[in-house]
């Protein structure tokens, strides 16, 4: 198994801002444009969120992060956390870094108190789908910047 090492970091670090830069061009590829759901640096510090970046032999090869949110209800819990960011770079796709990142984000975000998780992905990403729903993830209905989107697809798991 790959050797990751996941390092919290702001949302300002050089790396974090690298792969966000990445991940964007990514959306611009399958959805014609970035990602514009409003975001702040702050959302991404504890304790109401945290950013992470995966290393590989000290490269920075993957990106996670959560934010709290308590407008999406997910079995009665409105005590939530949204994914954002998950990003892994082509070269280390197919290799378990995602499923590991996103294990990494419920277990901090539940150490912080939060009970369900939430997020927004696309139909043009599925193995995006494919990862949320095999980690236990549930179809809810749509939220956020992109609520009204034909291709918006939201996904929620208790953590509790």
């Amino acid at each position: 198994m790959t050797e990751l090492r996941l390092e919290r970091v702001g949302y300002g670090h050089p790396d974090a801002l690298r792969l966000i830069a990445e991940v964007q061009q990514e959306y611009v590829a399958r959805y014609g444009g970035t990602d514009d759901t409003p975001l702040d640096a702050a959302m991404f510090e504890p304790p109401t969120g945290s950013f992470f970046v995966g290393y590989v032999n000290d490269v920075a090869v993957a990106s996670g992060a959560w934010r709290r949110r308590t407008d999406v209800e997910h079995h009665g819990v409105t005590d939530t956390a949204e994914v954002k960011r998950m990003y892994v770079v082509p070269a280390w796709q197919r290799h378990g870094l995602a499923r590991r990142m996103l294990a990494h984000l419920e277990t901090t975000a539940r150490e912080a108190g939060v009970a369900a998780m939430v997020l927004e992905t696309g139909a043009a990403q599925p193995e995006a789908i494919a990862l949320y729903t095999s980690s236990g993830y549930e179809r809810i209905p749509s939220f956020g910047y992109y609520r009204d989107s034909p291709t918006n697809r939201c996904f929620a798991k208790l953590l509790v």
